[in-house]
């Protein structure tokens, strides 16, 4: 059974953020062979002033296969968050079958990224799509943003990569076949959506972060100005934020 497990509110301005905090759940969640992990993506939600945040109002999501019954996976989750989110934080968990998120959960996660939504709505709507959603610390406002990652990640547009296995740890010149292989990356695209023949050579930098587009894990690449060792080198971190936030 294919999983989006989404967090959301879990920083505060002192601790590592959101994103840190998801992978460090996904992992801990496969280390104890509660799934197996797909991915972990970062999503930008709305900033605004009526939206309390820490620093850029951002959610997670993280894709696994379950391993064992969902009940665990929700206890297990609730238990580490509660552990380890930040002094002060507004705490939302979100956990949802793939395959069973609908129009209408897809909808409050774009909704999400340009209005100022309430907490109460996005209980009604949970409840009314059978999905779990609950807040655990403070005002308990990140059932929000969590229940909006789940959402964006099933829309599959949105958003850049935290976590692919092997991904963090890979740098040098790979062909572009390797890295779809090596690296789980399903399309590789320069910033003007080309497609990259799959024997490109291409640098992958010590930020290499692949993005969601068209419900696919892409890698934005840019040319290399003729470098004779490789064609193209992974997209500029300030043009990945500037296409992800």
């Amino acid at each position: 059974m294919k999983l989006i497990i989404a967090i959301d509110d879990t920083d505060n301005l002192e601790s590592r953020g959101t994103g840190h905090l998801a992978r460090e759940l996904a992992a801990s969640l496969e280390r104890e062979n509660l799934i197996f992990l797909e991915n972990v993506v970062r999503h930008q939600l709305l900033v605004h002033p009526q939206i309390p945040y820490t620093s850029h109002n951002s959610s997670a999501s993280i894709v696994a296969n379950s391993k064992s019954e969902m009940s665990q996976i929700i206890d297990f989750c609730t238990e580490f968050l509660l552990k380890e989110s930040a002094e002060g934080s507004d705490v939302g968990l979100c956990v949802a079958e793939f395959e069973k998120i609908s129009e209408n959960i897809i909808s409050w996660g774009k909704k999400a990224k340009t209005e100022v939504l309430t907490k109460e709505k996005a209980h009604q709507l949970a409840d009314s799509e059978n999905i779990f959603l609950t807040g655990l610390t403070g005002k308990k406002i990140g059932v929000i943003g969590s229940l909006a990652a789940v959402g964006l990640r099933k829309e599959g547009n949105d958003g850049r990569i935290l976590w692919l296995r092997n991904l963090r740890e890979t740098t040098g010149i790979f062909s572009a076949a390797e890295i779809c292989k090596n690296l789980s990356v399903e399309k590789i695209q320069t910033i003007d959506y080309q497609d990259v023949d799959e024997k490109s050579l291409i640098l992958l930098t010590e930020w290499t972060r692949p993005v969601m587009r068209d419900e696919k894990v892409t890698l934005i690449v840019q040319n290399s100005d003729n470098n004779e060792k490789y064609q193209y080198i992974v997209a500029s971190k300030e043009f990945i934020k500037s296409i992800s936030e």
